[in-house]
């Protein structure tokens, strides 16, 4: 068996995206240890007998002890609450990431919150369904998706690969870039029916730093 990827990886909050990664960590070997939080008890219960983690706990602190990578899976708007509370608990060497859908704003959440020697990397896989919580996951969510990070400045670029090396193993194509470009690229892919509708493709400012092939792509 090859040595894995991260002893131990931290997910914070066990939805959609949260309970495939745990999935996907699985059945890639990427962790020796998958540790499993979230606030809601009834949550963790059924993680656990889905057997989606290792270890299993309501105590978000108690979770990310010693992970080398923590992965936030939360609304955006709790980002921060998070942040804060985990903060004390987290290792210096750790990485920490999110899959927050806007960048801009979970990073003036969290990142003063994050602690010296912890790499803070801010994430987005864009990938997703309808359905929701734990028993919605599944191991082939992230095949063929992008997953976008928005490194801060003075991000430790082994860590940078490390972690794109982890969601390329869960399948996915990655790419960098900075939070601003990718809150304004994501706001137009996903209001491209919209821009099309009303033929403003040709004229709004914004629009020429985003090239056709980003929009198309994502």
């Amino acid at each position: 068996m090859s040595k894995s990827l991260f002893e131990k990886i931290a997910l914070v909050g066990i939805g959609l995206i949260g309970s495939s990664l745990a999935r996907v960590i699985r059945r890639e070997e990427l962790a020796g240890h998958i540790a499993i939080t979230t606030r809601s008890a009834g949550t963790v219960m059924r993680a656990e007998e889905l057997q989606l983690g290792d270890s299993y706990a309501t105590d978000a602190k108690e979770a990310v002890s010693d992970a080398d990578l923590v992965v936030v899976s939360v609304p955006v708007g709790a980002s921060g609450a998070v942040a804060k509370e985990i903060a004390p608990a987290l290792k210096k060497g750790a990485i920490l990431t999110d899959v927050g859908s806007t960048k801009a704003s979970v990073i003036a959440q969290m990142q003063p919150h994050v602690p010296e020697g912890v790499q803070f990397i801010p994430g987005h896989p864009l990938a997703g369904t309808e359905k929701s919580g734990p028993d919605a996951g599944f191991a082939e969510l992230f095949e063929n998706r992008w997953c976008i990070f928005t490194p801060l400045e003075g991000t430790d670029p082994a860590a940078l690969e490390k972690l794109s090396d982890f969601w390329r193993r869960c399948g996915s194509n990655v790419e960098w870039m900075d939070p601003e470009h990718h809150d304004m690229t994501l706001a137009i892919v996903s209001h491209l029916p919209h821009i099309i509708a009303y033929n403003i493709v040709g004229t709004a400012d914004d629009l020429e730093t985003v090239t056709k092939s980003k929009v198309i792509k994502y």
